[in-house]
């Protein structure tokens, strides 16, 4: 998995390399004192969700506002070893 963004409330999404079915795996996690990380799985590029838990559906909202606007650099960056790698940046 390879860091992307880190939002200003200690949410931190990173994804991983293009997959073999030419997906892309997005985890979203955010720290909670209670539940210690609430999380979410989106697969890119069909927004599919999996393994939700601790967001409320406002969150849920929120987050994919963030990947989807982002979506096609994360697609890019998934191609050639993450953010750290891309060129021009």
């Amino acid at each position: 998995m390879y860091p992307f963004l880190i939002l200003d409330d200690g949410t931190e999404i990173v994804h991983s390399e293009l997959l073999e079915n030419d997906e892309v795996k997005v985890y979203i996690e955010k720290p909670d004192e209670k539940d210690c990380f609430h999380h979410m799985t989106c697969y890119l590029p069909s927004y599919r969700l999996d393994d939700v838990f601790g967001f409320e559906q406002g969150e849920v909202n929120h987050y994919l506002d963030i990947v989807r606007s982002t979506a096609h650099l994360i697609i890019e960056f998934s191609k050639g070893g993450g953010f750290e790698n891309a060129a021009n940046f």
